[in-house]
């Protein structure tokens, strides 16, 4: 799989870690950077990481902040992308499953690259489940397009 990777300033550590496994599994990984801890701007490297997905270079993108709350605001406004920011193995699968995501936060100082790896591993092999989780899916595309949403109960 082709993999786009972008990490803030607090998470380039992290980002080596996650790159080195990412690699020895056998994916193609586009390291979009940064490769310091000097501060910069998370929208930005945001845009940059999704923009590889909307534009098929790359399958899906892992992005890495302090939190990842702020990424992950940034990539959802983003026609095309289904970012989650991501705590727990369950959440991702779920995430996968049930909403098609592509772009995946993790928060460095939230949890440890250990964790990140599994929840990674976790995300790429699940698969979107379609199903009744596909028409959710189509009005999640309707709303990012600005049509509205109309209760039917």
């Amino acid at each position: 799989m082709r993999i786009a990777v972008v990490a803030d300033h607090n998470g380039v550590a992290f980002k080596s870690r996650v790159i080195s496994a990412l690699r020895e599994a056998g994916h193609s990984v586009d390291d979009r950077g940064v490769a310091t801890d000097e501060v910069v701007d998370y929208p930005v490297l945001c845009f940059d990481a999704c923009e590889q997905v909307v534009d098929g270079r790359a399958d899906r993108a892992i992005v890495i902040g302090g939190t990842g709350s702020g990424e992950s605001m940034v990539c959802n406004k983003i026609a095309g992308i289904r970012a989650i920011v991501c705590q727990q193995e369950m959440v991702a699968r779920i995430s996968r499953q049930n909403n098609d995501s592509n772009v995946l936060v993790l928060g460095a100082k939230v949890i440890s690259a250990d964790l990140g790896i599994e929840i990674i591993d976790v995300w790429l092999r699940t698969d979107f489940t379609g199903g009744r989780h596909a028409e959710r899916l189509a009005q999640m595309v309707a709303v990012e397009r600005g049509e509205r949403l109309t209760r039917t109960d």
